[in-house]
């Protein structure tokens, strides 16, 4: 063979062996884009998950929040109506600011919270003594304490 045969030989096995090595080359990249696209879309899903956790968990808190004060906002009221039934002396106001409470805490809920929040209106309302008027509040605080301190406790509906 010439020299020109052993040069055209070994040029044709460079190019092969490139384009068998770009081959193998372009499929290992095809392979690694792919993995890492999966990647990013694990990772995406996971902080789309992670920040989906954390509204809701920032929802119930603010549900939570809202309870409280209008809970705390009913016992004052609940307490007023009471020291001026007690001493007889009073705001005007407290009647509405009594009923008032007690539609918020009807409509914010659950139904244990309106049902003891009734009975303790109801015992005002009667003029019943002064100890029944508190088991009344008891009650009530009671089961409030319990429903803002339940650990699966939910927002209110919409």
């Amino acid at each position: 063979m010439s020299e020109w045969g052993v040069a055209l030989i070994a040029a044709g096995s460079a190019i092969g062996g490139s384009i068998v090595t770009g081959w193998y080359g372009r499929s290992a990249g095809l392979r690694q884009a792919e993995a890492a696209r999966h990647a990013g879309d694990r990772q995406a899903d996971a902080l789309l998950e992670s920040v989906r956790l954390t509204i809701q968990s920032e929802q119930v808190q603010r549900a939570l929040a809202q309870r409280r004060q209008i809970y705390g906002e009913f016992l004052g009221a609940a307490e007023a109506r009471a020291l001026t039934e007690r001493t007889g002396r009073g705001s005007p106001d407290d009647e509405a600011l009594l009923r008032r409470a007690l539609g918020a805490v009807v409509l914010e809920g659950p139904p244990e919270a309106a049902t003891a929040a009734r009975h303790l209106v109801h015992c005002l309302r009667r003029h019943e003594a002064p100890d029944d008027v508190d088991r009344a509040k008891s009650v009530f605080v009671s089961v409030a304490q319990e429903l803002l301190s339940a650990p699966t406790a939910a927002p209110p509906q919409p």
